[in-house]
């Protein structure tokens, strides 16, 4: 019942906050290097996917199992990629993808793949989940057990942000998605990346099970979205080109 409660609270302490970011919320119009996408043109997670589940659900046993299932993982090699996966800002996106993708992916090797990456992180991220999170306002998993995650660097900001569904997740998957049309030979190696993106915060305790499931959905409706914007088509064909003479090196 406390926890509840403690879930209520949370919704009602930053529900001012959320209203505020919906209503002012960025876009291509005020950040054109961070997004291809406008408001109006954004993915309404809040629309497209169905609720949460209900704290003393089935599906929410499933997610605290999840939780501990993951917790004991923390002290391992795999822990201890999920801290390191918690970092996607400063080109840690493209960083987490390099080895999967077979190249590095940076500004000095690959400009123009980088830059696909880079602009597409917050269509993915903030402006595709704003809506269901704000909404929601679900209660963290490392709020809700008063447990550290396995990287607290951005631990306080994200408390007072909604857990559902998971930003990182959906640009984890979406840069999958992504990356595995550029280089198809190797989509197994990168849809495998994209994936443990996406269950290293849960091992992190930054997600339930649920919201990194429901990101996934996210991320893929993300991207068949971009493919219809022709700032990204444009750069797409330029990262394609980019990669085809890479390989004839």
């Amino acid at each position: 019942m406390k926890k509840r409660v403690l879930a209520v609270c949370f919704a009602a302490l930053f529900s001012s906050q959320a209203l505020a970011l919906v209503a002012t919320g960025n876009d291509t119009t005020t950040k054109p290097d961070l997004y291809y996408l406008k408001n109006s043109e954004a993915i309404n997670s809040l629309a497209l996917l169905p609720p949460p589940p209900a704290v003393g659900s089935i599906a929410f046993l499933n997610d605290q199992a999840m939780y501990e299932q993951g917790r004991l993982l923390r002290n391992t090699e795999r822990g201890k990629l999920a801290a390191e996966d918690a970092n996607l800002s400063s080109g840690g996106v493209a960083n987490a993808f390099s080895g999967a993708f077979g190249s590095p992916i940076t500004e000095k090797d690959a400009p123009a793949l980088h830059k696909l990456l880079t602009n597409m992180i917050e269509d993915a991220g903030d402006l595709a989940t704003r809506s269901a999170k704000d909404h929601y306002m679900r209660i963290r998993p490392f709020a809700f057990y008063g447990v550290s995650t396995c990287n607290t660097t951005e631990q306080d900001k994200l408390s007072k942000n909604g857990s559902y569904p998971s930003g990182h997740t959906s640009i984890g998957w979406a840069t999958a998605l992504v990356l595995a049309e550029i280089n198809p030979q190797r989509q197994n190696e990168i849809l495998k990346r994209g994936y443990e993106l996406g269950q290293s915060r849960v091992i992190c305790g930054y997600h339930w099970q649920s919201d990194v499931d429901a990101a996934r959905v996210v991320g893929s409706a993300v991207v068949a979205t971009l493919h219809t914007n022709p700032a990204f088509q444009q750069q797409l064909q330029k990262a394609k080109a980019e990669f085809a003479q890479h390989q004839k090196k």
